[in-house]
């Protein structure tokens, strides 16, 4: 049936498909869905779709409505059933086949969404499908009138966790205690079969598979969803604490003292791992990771590569220079070899390896990663976000190094001090970054910036 593009548009994102199920997303929709994809991946040569999702009480029945509109048009699923989104990208990888994961990531319960990939987990975004797919659901799928497909189901969670644990060894590393804090998400599915083997104690904190997330939110790049593990590692001595988002392909960390760890303090310690792996190789990281990033690995020998933010961007440029790794502020982290795909279980395994092959505490070996100040990403809701960015630029015209415009405005002031503003796709934000030498430093330039987007 024919739908309102208003409503289409407002779910199909640039990035995934996500809204509010029973208002925005119901069984009916994703049927479409599922159909439009079956016949855009069908006419490039796919047979057959993998489908996942997760523990979200709408999950189920979305995700095998999707598998309906698929086979509906002639293609084959292979459902795998309870998935972390990484745990999707390797089936997807290891069939060769386009894949769709039921999941709103980090959203309240009543969202739910599909992040949807071709074979080999490479993404779909809005000039690679979404808009095509778009237009069909706006327009309504015509009936199928072919044979249907068939659907099978697959368990790949032990394929999964051998495969990662492949590409990083811990079978040597020191015995290390870790606080896991799943957030009632997909890592309570994901870290017991890859993290238990091995000289590890795991600690867990909300491994209940529940979407409705009864103790906090899952997203643990807001401070206070990280609290409660913060004080689990003070209170169980672990050695590390780590803390994933509610599909599992983000995680955070927090060393001994429970303090954490930024995001780009992580990217550059993978980047040096890979780097001794893979010398004079690509590292990519998008425009708003600390400095240190690239500076680290141009006196390794690699050859750093600044992108936008989103993961769509960081991808496309991974396949496009052959990147060994890629890492975002929000705890994105890509891999070549898992399909140029994101996983926050391979970076963890990473942490894990390298903590656990000397002695020092993790607070001693990160503090060499962790060289400048940052604020973090503070939004202001605005109408005139233009507008007031331009005022931005004006003020600090006098003291400002160089401007560049690859994704928003990115002020660099010297002597390590810069900022970013971002205006946001889909609300009415703009979106603050700022990096310097000192806290002082950031506070100041953080407070001045601030009164000027804020009026």
């Amino acid at each position: 049936m024919a739908r309102s593009a208003d409503l289409v548009t407002a779910v199909i994102k640039a990035y995934d498909v996500r809204g509010v199920v029973g208002e925005q997303i119901d069984e009916d929709f994703v049927r479409d869905v599922g159909a439009s994809f079956a016949r855009l991946v069908g006419s490039e040569g796919a047979d057959r779709v993998v489908i996942g999702h997760d523990m979200r009480d709408s999950s189920p029945a979305l995700a095998a409505a999707f598998a309906d509109g698929v086979v509906a048009r002639g293609l084959d699923v292979v459902h795998i059933g309870l998935a972390s989104t990484d745990q999707l990208y390797f089936a997807s990888g290891r069939f060769d086949c386009p894949g769709a994961m039921f999941t709103a990531s980090h959203n309240p319960a009543r969202y739910n969404g599909i992040k949807l990939c071709r074979a080999g987990a490479k993404p779909v975004g809005q000039d690679s499908g979404l808009a095509t797919i778009t237009a069909d659901v706006i327009e309504g799928m015509p009936a199928a009138d072919g044979p249907r497909g068939e659907i099978t189901t697959r368990d790949v969670l032990g394929d999964y966790a051998e495969f990662v644990r492949t590409l990083v060894d811990i079978t040597s590393i020191r015995p290390l205690s870790i606080a896991v804090d799943a957030g009632n998400g997909m890592g309570g599915h994901t870290v017991p079969a890859v993290l238990g083997p091995g000289p590890l104690t795991v600690h867990p904190l909300y491994f209940e598979l529940d979407g409705t997330f009864p103790n906090h939110e899952a997203n643990p790049l807001e401070p206070a969803n990280l609290v409660d593990l913060q004080a689990f590692v003070r209170e169980t001595g672990a050695d590390i604490g780590l803390a994933f988002d509610g599909d599992a392909d983000r995680c955070f960390v927090v060393d001994e003292r429970g303090e954490p760890v930024s995001p780009s303090a992580i990217t550059a310690l993978v980047a040096e791992r890979e780097l001794a792996a893979h010398p004079s190789s690509t590292i990519i990281h998008n425009l708003i990771t600390s400095r240190s990033v690239p500076e680290l690995v141009d006196s390794l020998g690699g050859r750093p590569v600044r992108t936008r933010v989103g993961h769509s961007f960081i991808k496309a440029l991974m396949a496009e220079t052959g990147a060994v790794f890629g890492g975002e502020h929000s705890a994105h982290y890509y891999f070549r070899e898992f399909w140029g795909a994101d996983s926050g279980m391979l970076a963890a395994l990473h942490v894990l390896a390298a903590l656990g092959s000397q002695d020092a505490p993790l607070s001693e070996l990160m503090a060499r990663y962790e060289v400048y100040a940052a604020s973090g990403e503070i939004n202001s809701t605005v109408d005139d976000a233009a507008e007031r960015t331009r005022a931005v630029v004006d003020a600090f015209a006098d003291r400002t190094v160089s401007v560049d415009r690859l994704d928003g405005v990115t002020v660099d002031l010297g002597d390590h001090a810069w900022f970013n503003l971002r205006a946001s796709n889909t609300e009415p934000l703009l979106r603050l970054n700022v990096e310097a030498p000192t806290t002082a430093d950031v506070d100041r330039l953080t407070t001045e910036i601030l009164g000027i987007v804020r009026g």
